[in-house]
């Protein structure tokens, strides 16, 4: 089991870091909501790893049987390696690689807000922007928050995985 963890695990992160920089060198330029909606499909196809870590385990290493229990307990952790490696890899990002990435995604949301809210409740979300933004530039925090998203999703993954493929 550990081997497929492993071996999936680093396929997912693997497949995540290159998306993420395949994007970022070639679609920059895209308006950060598009960004964002790549991320996320970027987040699912490296998760779909999973899928066929528990397929693997349960069809080359586990004579074709397995149980919800271990199947979701491999996908977890295939997860969490692929969550913990965009983790790091977004710290870099934020940090090294574009440092000016939450100043300029801070201005994109406020000019964005200021366009569509009328000005009371615009001067409510700046203020709440406001508030966050320090939090928001902590590399500890983005690290957590990047993780966790990966790994929420992949638990979802996961979940799903293992009712498909277990087999007693």
């Amino acid at each position: 089991m550990k081997k497929t963890v492993l071996r999936y695990g680093t396929y997912g992160a693997i497949t995540i870091c290159v998306l993420f920089l395949l994007s970022w060198f070639l679609l920059g330029d895209l308006p950060f909501s598009t960004q964002e909606v790549l991320g996320y499909a970027s987040m699912v196809i490296s998760l779909g790893f999973v899928f066929f870590g528990i397929k693997h385990f349960r069809d080359k290493e586990n004579g074709g049987i397995i149980s919800f229990k271990k199947a979701l307990t491999i996908g977890i952790l295939i997860s969490l390696i692929t969550a913990l490696a965009f983790g790091i890899l977004d710290v870099i990002y934020t940090e090294i690689l574009n440092p000016d990435f939450m100043e300029a995604y801070y201005q994109a949301t406020i000019s964005n807000l200021r366009e569509n809210l009328p000005p009371e409740e615009f001067e409510v979300q700046l203020a709440e922007i406001e508030a966050q933004k320090t939090m928001f530039s902590n590399p500890l925090f983005s690290f957590a928050l990047m993780a966790m998203t990966v790994f929420v999703i992949g638990f979802i993954i996961s979940l799903i995985s293992a009712l498909i493929l277990q087999r007693k």
